[in-house]
């Protein structure tokens, strides 16, 4: 008997509906690169505002911190999304 977790089903239906509007794994890999570059440039230009702002532009470089890993989990289901699409070959044929 196997167990259902709470969400997998609109988990599913999600990476469907952005495999089916033509997002790819690829797409998303990159976007999360993106945002650890974005990050790391609000970080280092947060260190060149005066000390009134810093804490704002340091709490901006963190939030968009958080945008890789949840864009990297999104490409990973989309990921298994195109295997679960993708015809199995046949062996010897």
């Amino acid at each position: 008997m196997t167990r259902r977790t709470p969400g997998k089903k609109s988990g599913a239906m999600i990476s469907s509906a952005l495999h089916t509007a033509g997002l790819r794994q690829g797409h998303l890999e990159l976007l999360s690169m993106g945002g650890v570059a974005l990050c790391i440039t609000l970080w280092i230009r947060a260190k060149t505002v005066d000390q009134d702002e810093r804490g704002n532009a340091e709490r901006r470089a963190l939030f968009v911190g958080l945008w890789p890993p949840t864009l990297w989990l999104i490409g990973e289901s989309l990921r298994r999304q195109e295997r679960r699409r993708r015809p199995r070959r046949l062996l010897g044929g």
